[in-house]
């Protein structure tokens, strides 16, 4: 077996897995939108959970047009601002503070959530289904302020609807100093009758954002029923609805970054559904219903998340707020035992180092020292094949119409100098998971998103920005992305060259042949991928190098 064999066979199949992402991505969706309203269908004489019914889509306008036709209530706090429209009650206007769009100085800060009426609509919303002929609140209700009409920590807002049929419906909500949004909804029943109502929240999209539609991770619908998590695309929403029955959970629609979520109240069953019919739907509804007899006042509690997944705020919601499992909106992947510590690990080198690139160097160096003795192992056993060279030619030539012959000397050669071919494999196998996890880090945690390094790399998590093509910037041109092959890439295809010619040649020539172009190969296919990455094997290169070089120094194998 022979180490080269190995990763370039792990490299190819990764390489087909892109191309064929790329060349073959899920097909468009068109996207209209619609509302809806807490109308329901008419129960048997047992109150059942209702289902919410649709409307036709209104026309759509901009969102500065679509947040000035309400009053409204601001939101502000350390992480987020944005507004609450009074007319439905609807949570459809949140930035957040601390992120922008791009790396450029007037770049916009990051809108999670937009207006209805807005073309790229999203927003979130609380409320009371009935199966009975009650007026309740929708869409179109107008509430009004009690007080306070801003939304900030420690400083709740309450906002009330009167039915003028002997309800009056209110919110009261608070604000954490991070993304949490509490939303009390409370009924006090003035009239002479007894009343059964159902509480549900729903986060609902107007369309399909643009997404890499990649297979290392996850955008789209996700939650949590019971102990098992649910991830679910767009298109998959399209083609068939996803209901679910429990007690304990959570649902939302996530993106690379950014994520709304929706946490029932704890210990109540609900129905929950992914659902898709013009828009894009995450929603749970209460199944026992909330009785409220004349002249009483009930409430339920509905949790909302709004915000970016910052690592510690994620899983801190996950332990102190006790959100079950909330941790995993973070897509770690299958192998997260290993590739969340990594994360832990490259945090904590950068807070010492105060540098996310200088971070990565330093788990480069800890890891070849960790796995040093193997390693060297497998140097030694290289450097004495290498030193074999001769004597294996020998061999061929000599038997070269007896193929079982040869490889019968072969060994006989090995037993003899004490040399192990299969330890080649060794460094590669190390590198490979260190190599992979580090690349899960840098695409999916908001942590790495536009971490500078030194120079011009400004931005870990993104490829090298510069390209041979025009000289590195030297020539006024933009190549196209495909021809996007910076110095980082070039360094490693350099070093992967270097290294190739202290490993001993492989005894096919048609082998040997496609060795020779591999390192030009890693280097247009790592040129796409994130920096970060691209220094990491660069420096594990070269590493590993100059332990190569030290072991062939000293090796002193006799040839036969």
């Amino acid at each position: 077996m022979d180490s080269k064999n190995v990763l370039l066979a792990v490299i190819l199949s990764t390489a087909v897995i892109v191309i064929w992402s790329v060349m073959f991505p899920p097909p468009e969706i068109e996207n209209t939108t619609s509302d809806d309203t807490t109308i329901v269908e008419k129960s048997e004489s047992k109150p059942k959970a209702p289902k919410i019914k649709i409307k036709e889509p209104d026309k759509k306008i901009t969102r500065q047009d679509a947040i000035k036709q309400s009053d409204r209530i601001n939101i502000s706090n350390g992480k987020i601002f944005g507004t609450i429209s009074l007319n439905g009650a609807l949570i459809d206007d949140v930035t957040l503070k601390n992120y922008k769009e791009t790396l450029n100085e007037d770049s916009k800060q990051v809108v999670i959530l937009n207006p209805k009426k807005s073309e790229n609509g999203y927003f979130l919303e609380t409320g009371w289904a009935t199966s009975e002929n009650i007026k309740v609140p929708n869409h179109n209700s107008k509430w009004r302020v009690i007080g306070n009409d801003t939304l900030a920590p420690k400083q709740p807002v309450t906002i009330q609807w009167n039915n003028n049929e002997g309800l009056i419906f209110k919110k009261k909500l608070t604000i954490d100093d991070k993304y949490l949004i509490i939303v009390e909804d409370s009924v006090q029943n003035l009239s002479q009758k007894n009343i059964n109502l159902f509480h549900y929240s729903q986060i609902t999209r107007n369309k399909k954002p643009d997404v890499q539609n990649f297979y290392i991770l996850h955008e789209g619908l996700i939650g949590v029923v019971g102990e098992e998590l649910k991830e679910l695309s767009y298109e998959d929403i399209i083609e068939k609805k996803e209901t679910y029955k429990n007690n304990n959970g959570w649902f939302g629609i996530t993106d690379k970054y950014w994520l709304s979520a929706i946490i029932p109240q704890k210990g109540k069953n609900f129905n929950a559904e992914f659902t898709y019919d013009k828009q894009f739907k995450a929603n749970y509804i209460i199944t026992d219903p909330t009785i409220i007899n004349s002249n009483e006042t009930k409430k339920n509690v509905a949790t909302l998340f709004i915000g970016a997944k910052e690592v510690s705020v994620v899983d801190g919601y996950a332990e102190q707020s006790g959100i079950n499992k909330f941790d995993l909106a973070i897509d770690w992947g299958w192998f997260f035992y290993f590739t969340k510590p990594i994360f832990f690990v490259i945090d904590y080198l950068h807070k010492i180092s105060g540098n996310f690139g200088i971070a990565i160097i330093l788990l480069t160096a800890a890891v070849r020292l960790i796995f040093f003795p193997l390693a060297n192992y497998s140097f030694v056993s290289m450097a004495k094949m290498k030193a074999l060279q001769p004597e294996m030619q020998r061999l061929k030539d000599l038997y070269k119409d007896d193929k079982q012959k040869i490889q019968m000397e072969m060994m006989n050669l090995y037993k003899r100098e004490k040399v192990n071919p299969v330890s080649g494999c060794l460094p590669v196998l190390i590198q490979l998971p260190f190599f992979f996890a580090i690349y899960k880090v840098l695409f999916v945690t908001l942590e790495m998103r536009h971490a500078p390094f030194f120079g011009w790399i400004q931005d870990l998590s993104a490829p090298d920005p510069t390209t041979i093509f025009n000289l590195f910037g030297l020539i006024p041109w933009d190549p196209p992305s495909f021809l996007i092959i910076g110095i980082w890439p070039i360094l490693m295809g350099l070093t992967m060259w270097i290294q190739q010619k202290l490993n001993p040649a492989p005894p096919d020539p048609i082998q040997a042949k496609i060795f020779m172009f591999f390192p030009f190969f890693l280097t247009i296919l790592l040129a796409s991928f994130p920096s970060g990455l691209v220094v990491y094997w660069t420096i594990n290169n070269v590493l590993t190098m100059a332990q190569q070089y030290v072991i062939i120094r000293k090796t002193k194998t006799k040839t036969v």
